[in-house]
């Protein structure tokens, strides 16, 4: 073997090392997911549309920094998970606080009971597995088949959200009853046209199809 065909195998092993090493960094460096605050419930960075790229960091950001009971989500569903569970809960914004979408119970009031202190009420934040940011993205079937049915019964919950969302809850409760005499002042508080709720994704937009 003469000393070009040994240069010439040395270099094709070492492009060969190289791409393997820049390959495993960029698997080994994959987030799907990231913890939010308080519960530590996962948010998905792998949906751009839930976590659009800020083009300031170059990082996928989620579209909330926080998921309590008052969280205002600017989208929704919202999409979070507790990964000891097979699938994650969708996230809604209603008149009286956020509410959650399990596939067996239907629409709860958010937090779930096991993320909070039952003594207490503060939050139990959930202790997440090494490489929690690893984990692979929702099964895109589960999100096709569960989300339309999901976004069908928020509608039917809150049908009228989008025209008493701009009133607070207290001054709803303390107006006098409605007379033929004040009926107009009802009606002049209501948004003109009326204020929509942040818009409703459809599975496909979360899964950027």
């Amino acid at each position: 073997m003469d000393a070009n065909s040994l240069l010439e195998k040395i270099l094709v092993i070492f492009i060969l090392c190289t791409i393997f090493c820049l390959l495993y960094a960029s698997i080994a460096l994959c987030q799907y997911w990231t913890a939010i605050p308080p519960y530590n419930t996962l948010w998905p960075l792998w949906s751009q549309v839930l976590s659009p790229l800020n083009p300031a960091t170059g990082l996928y950001t989620p579209i909330v920094g926080s998921l309590t009971s008052a969280t205002e989500l600017p989208l929704q569903p919202g999409l979070t998970w507790n990964p000891a569970l097979p699938y994650p809960w969708l996230l809604y914004n209603s008149p009286v606080g956020r509410r959650y979408y399990d596939v067996m119970f239907g629409l709860n009031a958010w937090p779930p009971s096991s993320l909070v202190d039952p003594m207490t009420g503060a939050p139990v934040p959930l202790l997440l597995p090494t490489g929690y940011s690893g984990l692979p993205p929702t099964d895109p079937a589960w999100i096709l088949n569960t989300i339309p049915g999901a976004n069908n019964l928020y509608a039917t919950s809150y049908p009228y959200f989008s025209y008493i969302g701009s009133l607070s809850l207290p001054l709803i409760f303390n107006l006098p009853p409605i007379t033929a005499l004040n009926i107009a002042s009802y009606l002049a508080m209501l948004p003109v046209p009326p204020v929509p709720v942040p818009p409703v994704l459809s599975a496909s937009a979360i899964l950027g199809y």
